[in-house]
């Protein structure tokens, strides 16, 4: 099954309007509850598809880093990364420390990607001559 196909089939069984709270609150704030979390739910997915985006490119990087033989990782762009995504955060009001948590998860993440990339380039055939 493709990914496309997992995709849809676990987006048609999402509710939007799960809840614990039917029943128990006036139908009228449920409903601007849902529209609330209707909002919510669609920044949910950009985020996915954005990230998706993102780590296609740094698996580029990655593939890069393998084929030259460079570290998995760059301690100086990753430091002015950081820097620049607090300097984001506080122009968007956002908590530049929920910011740096968020972008040094990823970065290691990203990390991890590109030393499996460069063990396995490195186990190949062509890439010891």
């Amino acid at each position: 099954m493709s990914i496309e196909d997992q995709t849809t089939i676990s987006s048609e069984q999402f509710d939007p309007h799960a809840s614990s709270l039917n029943g128990s609150v006036d139908p009228a704030v449920l409903d601007e509850l849902f529209a609330i979390r209707g909002s919510i739910d669609n920044f949910d997915a950009t985020l996915v598809y954005l990230l998706a985006e993102r780590f296609k490119a740094t698996q580029r990087v990655g593939y890069l880093k393998a084929r030259h033989q460079l570290p998995a990782s760059d301690p100086n762009r990753e430091k002015a990364q950081i820097e620049r995504l607090r300097r984001l955060a506080i122009e968007a009001h956002l908590d530049p420390v929920f910011a740096e948590k968020f972008l040094n998860f990823i970065i290691s993440e990203v990390i991890h990607h590109h030393q499996v990339i460069s063990e396995e380039h490195a186990q190949e055939p062509d890439a010891r001559a």
